[in-house]
Parts: structure tokens; C-alpha cells; sequence
């Protein structure tokens, strides 16, 4: 079972219209989506779950469009914190807020406050977020904080500003929609993860699709650089361990 899915929310628009609707319908049936989708991961077990909800690229989305957004960001907010934390979720939210509303800031520090130390479920909700931006905003405060070691940086020394450094790398990626790419998302954190892509549209996509990603999850071979058996290799220490057993028998 993957301990950390990362999911691109794709299709809301199209699902409206295929249905002759507005947009605004397919972004509010998405919301239920998510609802559906925190209920699936708590009931499997999966500890993270992170949701593109609104990339820094999306801001050039029609005026209108990216104004009913965040007044439905508002709105979410205000309605599920209390049932998040009821069900022992904590909501985290990572991307520049600069960008947003006192109001809405003032709602996610409080979900974020009023959920920190519950550990069912760690919900982060990627809003006005970059794969780039995060990167860059990580490379910018090391430098801050430590200029005299410049030029001399590794990755680990970078790993604990990234804004997901509180949770593992995803182990499974899904994007919804149809489409094969990961639109500046997790650029990062992405580096070993296994890729789901499904035409399902986001309004479409429940806990038996969930459980299709999960089934194509586990199929998989995760090597991480190693080889098949190598791998093995290490399966047979970790079985002899857990059994107390030599690995070799003394003849």
C-alpha cells in the first residue's frame, strides 16, 4: 500500500461540459472528489495525501473563472476544518499565499493550527503552488541562512526547506483527465515516484479507482537505482531477520 499518494485534480471543466453545465458545476462536484478521496485514503490506510488544488500557472485562467475559485476555496474552508479534524485529518497547505485574500490566509492558518496534531491523515493542499517556485523559495533561504557554505550545497542540506519536507516523497503519482504530464508539480519530491495516468475526469474518479491506481501500484518493481536482484537480496536479510534466522546454515 503506498504510504503517500499525490493526485493532479484534471477534468472538472470538462466534465461540465460534457454535461452542457457551467464550469463552476465541475469545480464544485471536484470538491466532492476530495471529500470522497480523504474518506478512501483513511479507510486504506495511505498516512499522506496531496492535491494540486490551484497551480501559480492558473492565475491566467479567465478572471471570472479564478475568482470563482477562490471564493470556493473560501468556502470549502470554512465548511470542512471542522469535519477534517473530527475525522482525525490534518490539513496542511503548501505554495506562495502571498497572492491571496486576508481572509483565506487567515482560514488556512487557522485549519492548519486547529488540525496540527492529528495524525490519521495528512491532507496538503498545493494553492497558488510551483514546482519551480518551491525549489527556487528552498534555494533562496539556505543561501539566507547559511551564505558562507554557498557553492558547496547538497541535496540534503536543500531537503528541509522544500515546503514538503514535513512528509515522505509520494510513492504513487495519479493524474486524472487524460492527460501525461506533471505540470510543474512536485518536480522535486516526484524523482522516484511511480506515475498513474487515468482518462477517468476528476468528478469521475472514487475509491474503486483509487483501488485500480493502488493494483498498478503494487504490480511494480521499485529499484530506486538498484537491480532486480539486489532487491532480492535485500528481501531475503530483511525475511531472515524478522525470523531470527541465520541467512547461510551451518553445514
Amino acid at each position: 500500500m503506498p504510504r503517500h499518494v499525490a493526485i493532479i485534480m484534471d477534468g472538472n471543466g470538462r466534465w461540465a461540459k460534457k454535461r452542457h453545465l457551467p464550469r463552476a458545476a465541475g469545480h464544485k462536484k471536484g470538491v466532492d472528489s476530495v471529500r470522497a478521496m480523504v474518506g478512501a485514503c483513511i479507510g486504506r490506510g495511505i498516512e499522506y495525501l496531496t492535491i494540486f488544488a490551484f497551480s501559480s500557472e492558473n492565475w491566467r485562467r479567465p478572471e471570472e473563472e479564478v475568482s470563482f475559485l477562490m471564493g470556493l476555496f473560501n468556502s470549502v474552508l470554512e465548511r470542512e476544518i471542522g469535519r477534517l479534524h473530527k475525522n482525525g485529518v490534518r490539513l496542511k497547505l503548501i505554495g506562495d499565499l502571498s497572492r491571496f485574500e486576508p481572509r483565506l490566509v487567515e482560514l488556512i492558518r487557522h485549519g492548519e493550527a486547529l488540525t496540527a496534531d492529528n495524525r490519521k491523515l495528512t491532507l496538503t493542499v498545493a494553492a497558488n503552488y510551483g514546482g519551480r517556485w518551491d525549489i527556487m523559495q528552498a534555494v533562496n533561504a539556505l543561501c539566507r541562512e547559511h551564505p558562507q557554505q554557498a557553492g558547496q550545497f547538497t541535496e540534503q542540506d536543500l531537503a528541509p526547506y522544500l515546503a514538503m519536507a514535513y512528509a515522505p516523497e509520494p510513492d504513487l503519482f495519479i493524474r486524472t483527465g487524460g492527460e501525461q504530464r506533471v505540470s510543474n508539480f512536485l518536480l522535486w519530491q516526484l524523482a522516484y515516484t511511480e506515475f498513474y495516468f487515468t482518462d477517468k475526469l476528476w468528478p469521475e474518479f472514487n475509491a474503486q479507482a483509487l483501488d485500480a491506481a493502488i493494483v498498478s501500484y503494487r504490480s511494480r518493481e521499485r529499484r530506486f537505482g538498484r537491480t532486480s536482484e539486489q532487491l532480492m537480496a535485500t528481501a531475503d536479510v530483511i525475511a531472515a531477520k524478522a525470523a531470527d534466522k541465520p541467512l547461510v546454515q551451518n553445514a
